[in-house]
């Protein structure tokens, strides 16, 4: 439905290039897209199908989308010959404010309305279709007019936009809203038509000290989240793409690859790494390049 590839991705960082140019079996790259100059594509981005991933657009923004940031994801996703671009169910800047985090949305008809407003313009600009991300949340909004769920549904019926579906996301919003992660995902994909899920991303949490979860994507995929993953391909026809997200101190590259090779396990996928490729490069986990927008995604 969306042109991504099957089975197994990695979102391309810099910092890790040289040791993602080695896993031969890796199906996808994601790249953010406003760390890229669509003029000044690496070489090593274009070695397979890639998949713009925005984190400023702020679709929920009430004044509208940007323009210049729509015209940017356009540049990319022509540059790299992108099968999709993606993007964030989630507000960025409100009265000309740059809040530097993705927000979530009051999930109310108004909302709504103003969200299936921007993603319309946007999609207008584009000449592949736009994914939309369900965000990590810290908080929600007193006076939600819809479940998470129903919210997505709605939004989905009025678009026909395909869900990224972040399971890391959802296990994350769920334990910190005292849910069961499973119930959480059944109540989303039964409502949504088969091939509305673009694709899947996983990653890492850790807790604060009051135990409240926080997405970082900088700590290994825990195996509930890996538990819920192959929960959530089951209710799928077939297995989608699945990517994993690491923003920062990457490990070395053995464990990378090892990560990898679980991800893939975990959706039914052929594992992307040669056994024992690479085994033993580097010692200490790489330090994350300063960050170029909104936190973990």
């Amino acid at each position: 439905m969306t042109g991504v590839p099957g089975g197994t991705g990695v979102g391309w960082r810099s910092a890790v290039a040289a040791v993602l140019d080695d896993v031969d079996g890796l199906a996808f790259h994601e790249v953010i897209a406003e760390s890229l100059r669509p003029d000044a594509v690496p070489a090593s981005l274009l070695r397979r199908p890639v998949v713009v991933h925005g984190v400023r657009l702020s679709p929920g923004s009430p004044e509208g989308v940007d323009p210049d940031r729509v015209a940017h994801l356009a540049a990319c996703a022509a540059a790299t010959g992108a099968a999709l671009v993606s993007e964030h169910i989630a507000f960025t800047r409100a009265g000309g404010i740059e809040a530097g985090h993705l927000l979530p949305l009051p999930r109310t008809r108004e909302a709504l309305d103003v969200l299936v407003a921007n993603v319309t313009a946007t999609r207008a600009e584009l000449d592949v279709p736009l994914a939309l991300e369900p965000i990590a949340a810290l908080f929600d909004w007193p006076g939600d007019e819809f479940d998470e769920a129903g919210f997505l549904h709605r939004l989905h019926d009025r678009t026909g936009a395909p869900l990224l579906l972040d399971v890391a996301n959802v296990f994350v919003n769920a334990r910190n809203r005292g849910r069961d992660p499973r119930a959480d995902v059944d109540a989303l994909l039964a409502g949504l038509p088969p091939g509305a899920v673009a694709y899947c991303h996983v990653a890492g949490h850790a807790a604060d000290a009051a135990g409240l979860l926080h997405d970082t994507h900088t700590d290994p995929v825990p195996d509930a989240v890996l538990a819920l993953l192959t929960h959530t391909v089951a209710q799928l026809p077939v297995p989608p793409p699945v990517m994993l997200e690491r923003d920062g101190r990457y490990p070395p590259d053995a464990v990378l690859r090892a990560e990898l090779d679980a991800v893939a396990a975990a959706a039914g996928h052929t594992a992307p790494c040669r056994a024992g490729a690479g085994a033993g490069r580097g010692a200490e986990p790489v330090a994350a390049p300063p960050a170029d927008g909104p936190g973990p995604t």
